[in-house]
């Protein structure tokens, strides 16, 4: 998985949130994105963080495949 620009993605829990920027700190990615719902805070997440596959041991109701999945092309 890789993960675009500027498009929204859904958390597997069901909120959306857009995709801002991605950028290297200590040779680490790291993804920032925005919530699109209350507040709009922004959050920072390392980007395998990000594009990890839910797990579906913890959360076995959960369809999504990946912890963020896209939504618009």
């Amino acid at each position: 998985m890789s993960v675009l620009e500027n498009r929204i993605y859904r958390h597997f829990k069901g909120n959306s949130y857009d995709f801002v920027a991605m950028h290297t700190e200590t040779q680490e990615k790291m993804v920032v994105y925005q919530a699109l719902y209350g507040d709009y805070k922004y959050f920072v997440r390392p980007y395998e963080m990000f594009v990890s596959k839910v797990d579906h041991d913890k959360y076995p109701d959960v369809k999504q495949e990946y912890r963020f999945e896209l939504v618009e092309e």
